[in-house]
């Protein structure tokens, strides 16, 4: 009989696809591995099961253990595999625009998601296309359903979405999407899977580990309508087109590397990006925060 693995994700979108390719592309299960997956609840982070014991694996981001050490305190969890190595959001308006350009937000309404990382990383991603964020008018409307609800009623003149959100709402003719973050932000540490270092030492990392490396090549190499049927059992809510071409754009931009492990450039991308939006004091060291996946 199979080993129940429990996976709980932050959030939970086509974006995180090389871990859901490990349960929907039947890897775990070559592993001897069963996928029981949860979604975090609102406000909350996937950090808290794994700091009770009450899952084994959680979706995170690097950036989540500067808030500890910022207190001076050790993080209780580490990071030990990429998910994402760029942003995954987009930002979707009210018409085409083949010529879009950043400056063109300048007095517009956007409604941005306010989370700590997908603000910094907003805010960095205007300051590398030379664009003071003070200039625009940011609306805060709460949670993704709330956004892309506001926006589907009208209101904003852009939306800051990860995917699918903005592909649906393009399919759906409400919107369209005119740019990527990851264009503007570059490589960094954006999404990882996260674990205590005692359960990093166990057999099922080991078999997790193996399944996650397999599924992410997987993923790389499949056609995205392929992926896309895997995984549609998943998204019921999103038009299977649309998930295709979440999966198509996220390969061709470059989110998913083959490589799986966190590298220190990619580390120190996201320290620049917290220090520029003013959310830590000091440069953070990456072995505090990143450990290697397990042999």
């Amino acid at each position: 009989m199979d080993q129940e693995i429990k996976i709980e994700f932050t959030r939970f979108s086509a974006f995180y696809s090389p871990l859901i390719a490990t349960f929907a592309g039947g890897f775990l299960k070559e592993e001897g591995l069963s996928a029981k997956h949860t979604v975090s609840a609102p406000g909350k982070s996937a950090i808290a099961g794994l700091v009770d014991g009450s899952i084994h694996v959680g979706q995170s981001a690097p950036s989540q253990g500067f808030a500890p050490l910022e207190q001076g305190k050790k993080p209780p969890v580490v990071h030990f595999a990429q998910i994402n190595e760029k942003d995954g959001f987009f930002l979707a308006g009210r018409t085409p625009d083949k010529a879009f350009t950043w400056d063109k937000l300048k007095g517009r309404k956007v409604i941005v998601d306010h989370g700590g990382q997908p603000m910094a990383m907003f805010k960095y991603a205007c300051f590398k296309r030379g664009l003071d964020v003070n200039d625009l008018n940011l609306i805060d409307v709460g949670s993704t359903e709330n956004m892309i609800a506001a926006f589907r009623k009208g209101e904003g003149d852009y939306v800051h979405l990860q995917g699918p959100g903005p592909q649906q709402i393009a399919h759906d003719g409400a919107g369209h999407v005119v740019a990527a973050l990851a264009d503007a932000s570059g490589v960094c540490a954006f999404s990882s899977l996260a674990a205590t270092r005692e359960w990093l030492a166990t057999d099922m990392a080991k078999r997790f580990m193996r399944a996650y490396r397999k599924a992410r090549a997987w993923l790389i190499a499949t056609p995205a309508a392929e992926v896309g049927k895997a995984e549609a059992q998943y998204f019921k809510d999103i038009d299977p087109a649309v998930l295709t071409e979440t999966i198509t754009t996220y390969q061709k931009l470059g989110n998913w590397t083959p490589h799986v492990e966190i590298t220190r450039p990619a580390f120190e991308a996201t320290v620049d990006i917290f220090q520029h939006a003013g959310l830590i004091t000091k440069r953070h060291a990456y072995e505090d925060i990143i450990a290697p996946p397990p042999a």
